[in-house]
């Protein structure tokens, strides 16, 4: 356009000054048209793309559908003199989206009812989604998070067995542990029982006393009192069991008091195998997403609101109820937002295009409001909208990932403890050996043992 504005006809090249010492570039000629086009091009003004005026000077009418529950996204109010407030998250995020165009575009909220301000017309849903296919409209970005997911309820699966206290260690830890119990009471006993009253007595009496002893320590509930000092040194380095209890007693504790959330259904199929009622909203795509998902259409169960879906989630399959709804991500949100501490979403997430704006084909604004909201869903202005209508979800409900049931206290935690144990408890010994050794090496005879002279009384 310029160049014709500019009436180019046959342009010439004018030759250039070549000197011996120029640069290639300067062999070029240049053209004697490019003042006239670079005047052209100054005087020309450019209309952006949605400033064609697609509504002939008037006010773009914004059609509002009607919706029962989940007002949080569209809310429409008639006050008494007729007129209308519109409000909600998808208006908030529509005036955000216009706001953020780089021209202004007059519009109105037109509420699509019937005369008694009900839900006109059959198939109403608040906001378009993009599941409809049209020659007479075109969608905009989505501007939501995109997906289809379960809710289900949350069971708490605290631990009612009765075997639960053996739960807080592994059994290689159990085992090392016992083992070790019963290493210091033997090494006690053989330290002690020469030269200590409470270690003597019948057999069974001193095997009963070195169970007794090791055990006793861990609670410090053994009156027997030690005399070598090799015994207290070996019993100074046993005391390092207490890590071992604390770590039980806490590891326990938290497994009987910490509350493990888990859903009570995880799988889709087994919804299906076991023919559950369903849950889907009023009007939605879902229920034809279902029906290709095999459910039984006699076990889709749809509902209107938050409060009606609490109620056939609480109710369950059995009893009137649902085990599960389906429903989309925003959606959820604020679902969750008011109900975390009952319900869960559940994994995988089915493919969904979102939320968006409709527009009659071949708009002009179609392109611009996309890219406005791509502005809008990309800086904080989302994140303050969704705070608002939908709830902080990430503050107010804790994430289920995280509350996960305790793991057992393994042999890996503790090798180090049981090692210095059995490096004292071992040179203990030798100490004890070497001195029994040099004491009595002139009465140890060729008839007796070592061993048998260790134990003797």
């Amino acid at each position: 356009m310029a160049a014709e504005k500019a009436r180019l006809r046959n342009p010439k090249y004018r030759d250039a000054n070549i000197s011996r010492n120029s640069t290639d570039l300067e062999a070029f000629g240049v053209s004697d048209a490019g003042p006239r086009l670079i005047q052209a091009l100054t005087r020309m003004h450019y209309l952006h793309q949605g400033l064609g005026d697609p509504n002939n000077g008037k006010k773009l009418r914004v059609g509002v559908p009607i919706k029962e529950g989940f007002t949080e996204f569209v809310r429409v109010t008639w006050n008494s003199d007729n007129s209308t407030e519109v409000e909600g998250y998808c208006i908030d995020v529509f005036d955000a989206v216009m706001a953020a165009l780089p021209y202004g575009v007059p519009y109105e909220y037109i509420p699509f009812a019937a005369p008694d301000h009900k839900m006109a017309g059959d198939y109403n849903v608040s906001p378009i989604k993009y599941t409809l296919e049209s020659q007479y409209i075109d969608f905009t970005l989505p501007y939501t998070e995109s997906g289809v997911s379960m809710v289900v309820p949350i069971k708490d699966d605290k631990s009612k067995n009765a075997w639960v206290f053996v739960k807080p260690l592994t059994w290689e830890l159990w085992l090392t542990s016992f083992c070790s119990f019963v290493f210091i009471g033997i090494l006690i006993w053989i330290l002690e029982h020469r030269i200590n009253e409470d270690f003597r007595g019948p057999f069974w009496y001193q095997v009963g006393m070195i169970f007794w002893f090791a055990f006793s320590t861990m609670v410090f509930a053994h009156k027997e009192k030690v005399i070598s000092n090799l015994a207290r040194f070996v019993l100074i380095i046993w005391f390092l069991v207490l890590i071992l209890t604390q770590s039980y007693t806490a590891s326990l504790a938290s497994m009987l008091t910490v509350q493990k959330l888990q859903p009570t259904v995880n799988d889709v199929n087994v919804l299906i195998r076991n023919k559950e009622y369903v849950g889907y909203m009023q009007g939605s795509f879902i229920f034809g997403l279902l029906k290709k998902m095999n459910f039984d259409e006699s076990r889709l169960v749809e509902y209107k609101s938050p409060e009606e879906l609490d109620e056939l989630l609480t109710k369950g399959s059995g009893n009137g109820g649902i085990a599960a709804a389906f429903h989309e991500i925003p959606y959820i949100k604020l679902f969750l937002s008011k109900y975390c501490s009952k319900y869960m979403m559940v994994e995988p997430i089915h493919k969904a295009d979102g939320f968006g704006f409709v527009f009659p084909i071949g708009s002009p604004l179609v392109t611009d409001v996309s890219r406005a909201i791509l502005n809008v869903t990309e800086g904080q202005t989302i994140v303050e909208i969704e705070r608002k209508w939908l709830g902080d979800y990430k503050t107010n409900c804790p994430d289920t990932n995280t509350l996960l049931s305790p793991k057992s206290l393994g042999l890996a935690s503790f090798w180090g403890l049981f090692l210095l144990v059995g490096i004292a408890g071992i040179a203990a010994f030798i100490i004890y050996v070497v001195r029994f050794l040099r004491e009595n090496w002139t009465i140890i005879d060729d008839e007796s043992t070592i061993w048998s002279k260790l134990v003797s009384c």
